[in-house]
């Protein structure tokens, strides 16, 4: 070995090693080994923040705003209501999201299909109140083993078709994957069901539980346009058991009726009087297509063309509204602002939300314009809780969010536009069409996951321009002289797997399928099984978390570690050889 290959696969030991030791954060560790590298010389300077530009790194950040877009437009809340239940077992909703991801995987990019799954997936998780570290890791092996039953599923199908064209004279078709690929992503979506997601760590989620949030009085008003209008109260348990709100009563004139209600026949204009917590009432909000306040008020509120922001203050002995009512301080129309809930520890609120005194102690749940929560709050001299992140649901733009991430999936997945072009775009109409409020556009961003990435592919590519993948294909070659075919395919995918597992699985596929062609020569043998090994091995990257791009994308929303991937992504790995193997040779023989 030469001096650099020497250094660099010594930088490789040392970053996985601390890496799975944990003791560092891993944007660190990475980011340590490529200015390491750079100072050493195995990594040009010109190319040292290549990665920072490149087209994965690019894809995830784009897919976390996308991801976030389609939470605000209310498509997740849509998916969610439509095709999963909270009160499923895991394993039966990790089956379910599963196959839903896989078929989408197939179809179109599987990054984007992850990009989709992956919020409903966490607000489930929400809902049940579990981590969503449980769900996420299956999820993401599951849209990576879609990908390998098409051509366009994955980027090393295209990129295998491609080789096959220059070195055979023909390229794979759309469904020549399916036989193998698809036998293979059965067998690791079963795995994953039942025993993969046992093994994923148990840990604390890293934002808060459903179970920490306080729980409002809050109301919520019929508006003249609702389609509920005509049915009784009692028909809105099954959406308002889903949504995880308790109705307490209904507010018609001003008047608060209690046990009658449940068969009350809604009309226009009736407040809904209910117990939940705000992620829980804006769901049952957008399900229902219900207002926050009376019309008056909502004008006043639609005045900010900005949008709105939902706040927390706790009310303290000196606040301005305390002793008093919203109502008469003239909270909605000084301050543009509407009080949604109050929680209130054991005293039961009787009366309209604007027209309750309020206490100190008391927890209020404010709508105000957005960028102004901060004057709002200092305006009753409350104390601010915590940011938790909370959002105001558009749901009057769900189907433009849907139709533009549908719209750029569909030209990306034909060929039609550069798939980071592709989400650059939605991005960009998301925050034109107000779904993405610009002032939140770069926090949605997890940026320690963006170095990790940035900082691995310099090193990857070092390796790879240094002669080591080379290097390691030679000994490939060298260790299967004289085995079975059988045993040489295995072979050929496990060592093409370990590469993926660690270089982008594009740059896996273009070192390894010459390779695969060449052992078929060598054995007299036709190039095909070789080549749909290398496909298979190089979509099989689940021991890291920058393996492959949706690895990297559930790495901080399921509070993962980069020693956890391996425990589920092991046994998955050796499950996807050992029923590809004998499926290679039904459908591919020699």
């Amino acid at each position: 070995m030469t001096l650099d290959q020497i250094i660099l696969f010594s930088l490789f030991i040392a970053v996985f090693a601390m890496l799975l030791w944990g003791r560092f954060r891993y944007d660190l560790v990475a980011f340590s080994a490529l200015m390491l590298g750079v100072v050493l010389g195995v990594v040009p300077v010109n190319d040292a923040f290549s990665g920072f530009g490149h087209p994965a790194t690019i894809i995830v950040a784009l897919v976390l705003v996308v991801s976030a877009g389609l939470v605000r437009s209310g498509a997740v809340f849509l998916i969610t209501r439509t095709m999963v239940d909270s009160s499923r077992a895991l394993g039966s909703h990790i089956a379910i999201m599963g196959g839903i991801g896989g078929v989408l995987s197939a179809f179109m990019n599987n990054v984007a299909a992850l990009a989709l799954l992956m919020p409903v997936d966490v607000q489930t998780a929400r809902k049940a109140g579990r981590s969503p570290g449980l769900s996420l890791m299956p999820l993401s092996f599951a849209t990576i083993l879609g990908g390998m039953v098409t051509l366009i599923g994955t980027p090393p199908n295209i990129i295998i078709a491609a080789i096959r064209q220059d070195a055979l004279g023909a390229p794979f078709k759309m469904f020549d994957f399916a036989p193998v690929g698809g036998i293979a992503a059965i067998a690791g979506l079963i795995f994953v069901a039942l025993i993969g997601w046992r093994l994923i760590p148990a840990r604390e989620d890293a934002g808060a539980s459903t179970a920490d949030l306080a729980q409002y009085i809050a109301e919520l008003v019929v508006p003249d346009e609702a389609k509920i209008i005509g049915q009784r109260l009692a028909e809105l348990e099954d959406v308002a058991h889903s949504s995880d709100v308790a109705i307490l009563g209904l507010i018609r004139d001003g008047k608060r009726r209690y046990g009658t209600a449940r068969n009350t026949v809604l009309k226009a204009g009736d407040s809904l009087v209910l117990e939940a917590t705000p992620d829980a009432l804006d769901e049952f909000r957008t399900a229902l297509n219900l207002a926050f306040a009376d019309a008056k008020r909502s004008e006043q509120l639609n005045a900010d063309a900005e949008g709105l922001d939902i706040v927390e203050v706790v009310v303290t002995e000196s606040a301005r509204i305390a002793g008093k009512t919203a109502q008469s301080i003239g909270l909605s129309w000084r301050q543009r602002t509407v009080l949604m809930g109050i929680s209130r520890e054991g005293t039961r609120i009787t009366n309209e939300m604007r027209k309750t005194v309020i206490k100190p102690g008391d927890i209020l749940l404010l709508l105000t314009p957005r960028d102004t929560a901060s004057d709002v709050t200092d305006w009753l001299g409350c104390l601010p809780l915590a940011d938790r992140g909370l959002a105001v649901t558009e749901n009057s733009k769900v189907w433009l969010a849907i139709g533009i991430f549908a719209a750029a999936v569909a030209a990306a997945s034909f060929g039609l536009i550069y798939l980071p072009i592709a989400l650059g775009l939605v991005v960009i109409a998301y925050v034109l069409a107000r779904i993405v409020p610009l002032s939140e556009l770069y926090t949605h961003i997890e940026w320690p996951v963006v170095v990790l990435l940035g900082s691995m592919i310099p090193l990857g590519a070092a390796l790879e321009n240094a002669g080591g993948t080379e290097l390691i294909a030679g000994a490939i070659v060298d260790l299967t002289l004289g085995m079975p075919a059988w045993m040489i395919l295995t072979v050929l995918m496990v060592v093409t797997m370990t590469l993926s597992d660690v270089l982008n699985n594009t740059a896996t596929t273009i070192v390894a399928a010459p390779v695969g062609i060449q052992m078929a020569h060598s054995l007299n043998v036709s190039p095909d099984p070789f080549l749909m090994a290398v496909a298979i091995a190089a979509s099989s990257a689940f021991l890291t978390p920058i393996g492959h791009k949706n690895n990297t994308l559930i790495l901080s929303a399921g509070n993962y570690r980069f020693g956890d991937y391996w425990r589920c992504g092991l046994p998955l790995e050796i499950i996807i050889v050992a029923v590809s193997i004998p499926a290679i040779l039904v459908f591919w023989p020699l």
